[in-house]
């Protein structure tokens, strides 16, 4: 039995642009599913000129459909509640639409400064925003999820117990007590705020797919920030990539019918580590304001270079990807010639051509580059391929051929209309 459902994720460090796509695909979809990561992440979607930034809920919720935040996630309570109030005061009710995992572990005031801590002697880059810290805990099995959250008695005998473990290191930012106080005080605010969305969203999911229903998951962050499969240590804390899904959501591998990867026609990261491709040029802050390259979620300048095929490569393999989506293609006006880099050089006599996974080639390898000529011509506006200027082409016929996939949307801009279907 083939199912009605499809998984998209980021190719590179993040930032491809995947609010916008699932928001995009979302029309069709029934439900809209994310499987990792937490309010480290951050989707910005343009809908009739209006900018609307999410965190945690899925973009989806803005064309009023289902939406789910699964086990894989972890989730701020706090962070949480104030994304729903933005949304209710712009008019998208969440009520009857949104669903979490019950099984969904919580982000709490100490992880956050756990964060703080080990950002200050790690210097991985990371939002500090208690996200590592709190998947720590889980995978150290101290960690406390949904379910535990809505009963008090519970809550209450495990931060008793993570209090004395992690007591020596907390006390640093302030009276365990009085953190103590503070924790139940806000668990009896946001467990009634929660309450009405916690559910059993495997069985809910499952259901669904079996049923026909159209399911979409998606990522957080890129396959290249994967704490497997990226540039390790400077990775989030969590699998973005197609593997994750299952992990994230109790979903068995074979609902996933096919898996959208999308790449940004120049390559981004925030944050430390490796970037081969990054330019040491005033041409990084002409692509940064043309791209408008700030993290969503703390605005910190994106460090840009020339296109990756060799990361691509990677993600497309680690992935399964089926097709590509190929987005901000409108940023490069004006930038001739174009560069894409195709491989690696390590040292004086090897060539990589797959991605490596030792840090120390990540970070002295040298890119291997092709050129072709650049374009000049406005391309907003255009809903066309076959209108496409014939350089432009050339750019995307490359692209193709050194990652090894189909490239069949185009993305040229930030409003969703702004698409071209190849």
């Amino acid at each position: 039995m083939k199912f009605n459902t499809m998984t998209i994720l980021g190719t590179q460090w993040g930032d491809e642009g995947k609010g916008k796509v699932v928001h995009f695909l979302s029309r069709d979809a029934d439900y809209i599913v994310r499987y990792q990561g937490g309010n480290n992440a951050g989707h910005t979607i343009v809908i009739n000129g209006s900018e609307h930034i999410l965190h945690l809920i899925p973009s989806g919720i803005l064309e009023r459909k289902r939406c789910v935040i699964g086990n894989g996630v972890v989730v701020d309570p706090a962070a949480l509640y104030d994304e729903v109030a933005l949304l209710r005061r712009k008019r998208f009710d969440v009520r009857g639409r949104l669903f979490i995992s019950e099984r969904a572990h919580v982000i709490l005031p100490y992880h956050k400064f756990l964060d703080a801590v080990k950002e200050s002697s790690q210097k991985i880059g990371t939002t500090q925003k208690g996200i590592g810290p709190c998947y720590g805990d889980k995978y150290s099995r101290s960690g406390i999820r949904m379910c535990d959250y809505l009963e008090r008695d519970t809550f209450a005998e495990l931060i008793d117990r993570n209090l004395a473990e992690k007591g020596p290191v907390i006390e640093r930012f302030g009276d365990l007590a009085a953190l103590r106080r503070r924790m139940l005080a806000e668990r009896d605010r946001y467990a009634r705020f929660l309450q009405p969305f916690v559910c059993d969203t495997t069985r809910l999911l499952i259901g669904a797919i079996e049923q026909g229903k159209k399911v979409i998951f998606e990522s957080a962050q890129g396959t290249l920030l994967d704490v497997d499969f990226g540039t390790y240590p400077y990775v989030t804390s969590s699998n973005p990539i197609t593997g994750g899904v299952s992990v994230g959501t109790g979903v068995p591998p074979w609902y996933i019918a096919k898996t959208v990867g999308i790449v940004k026609a120049y390559t981004t990261r925030v944050g430390e580590g490796p970037f081969p491709t990054e330019l040491a040029s005033p041409l990084q802050e002409q692509l940064r304001e043309a791209g408008r390259e700030f993290g969503a979620t703390t605005g910190r300048p994106r460090r840009c270079g020339w296109f990756d095929a060799v990361v691509v490569r990677h993600s497309i393999r680690v992935n399964g990807i089926t097709e590509l989506v190929l987005t901000k293609l409108d940023c490069l006006r004006g930038i001739s010639p174009l560069k894409l880099c195709v491989a690696y050089r390590y040292g004086s006599h090897t060539t990589l051509t797959d991605f490596p996974a030792s840090r120390k080639v990540q970070r002295t390898v040298q890119p291997v580059y092709i050129e072709t000529p650049g374009f000049t011509e406005q391309i907003r506006g255009i809903t066309r391929y076959r209108d496409l200027p014939a350089s432009i082409k050339r750019y995307i016929t490359l692209i193709e051929k050194h990652c090894g996939a189909r490239i069949t949307v185009i993305s040229l801009g930030r409003d969703r209309n702004e698409t071209i279907f190849k």
